[in-house]
């Protein structure tokens, strides 16, 4: 094999290794700019969240949370919500005392109510988003079916109180439903 020809082949090998670099750089530059990110955010202050049962029935004033959300890259949102659960309001100050007493909600003990997701999926009427609640010490999956329309999340689901360890099916207590509905309604404006 003549020099020239060797020149030659290493020319050619180069061209090659130098285009393969370039293709790759503009693949990852173009992958860049074509990666969906999903929008972050911030949780405005007229959030609403009410349940309802037989007599049991009120707010929560107090919710704070990290929220990740697009339509269009659901594998990539996430919510993570915290109530306070002694921001309870039943509109009787002895059920509020009572409800973040040991008896029920132990708020000493037991400060919050968390959710944390772990998929989303679209539905008939919107999404889904499946997760852990945390309640009164125990964590249970649940599925939470909600709309996001004008910025706005809403979300309506029951829980059983009695699968969390709140309230006891003695006395007074007994009175008060096992399933109590939840409807959450949470304006957001983008961070």
């Amino acid at each position: 094999m003549t020099g020239l020809h060797k020149t030659q082949i290493s020319k050619t090998k180069k061209m090659k290794q130098l285009s393969f670099a370039v293709l790759v750089g503009a693949t990852l530059l173009l992958s860049a700019f074509t990666t969906i990110k999903s929008v972050d955010w911030k949780i405005s202050d007229d959030y609403s969240i009410k349940f309802k049962g037989k007599d049991a029935e009120g707010i929560f004033k107090t919710m704070s949370g990290d929220i990740s959300f697009d339509e269009n890259d659901l594998n990539n949102s996430r919510f993570s919500t915290s109530i306070n659960v002694t921001s309870i309001n039943t509109g009787n100050g002895m059920k509020n005392k009572i409800a973040k007493s040991d008896k029920w909600f132990d708020a000493d003990k037991y400060p919050s109510i968390n959710f944390i997701s772990s998929k989303f999926s679209k539905s008939t009427n919107g999404y889904l988003v499946e997760g852990t609640i945390e309640m009164h010490g125990i964590k249970k999956q649940i599925v939470i079916p909600f709309t996001f329309s004008s910025n706005v999340f809403k979300g309506n689901f029951s829980v059983n109180r009695t699968d969390f360890g709140v309230g006891t099916m003695e006395g007074m207590s007994k009175k008060v439903s096992n399933e109590i509905a939840l409807e959450i309604s949470v304006p957001v404006t983008k961070k």
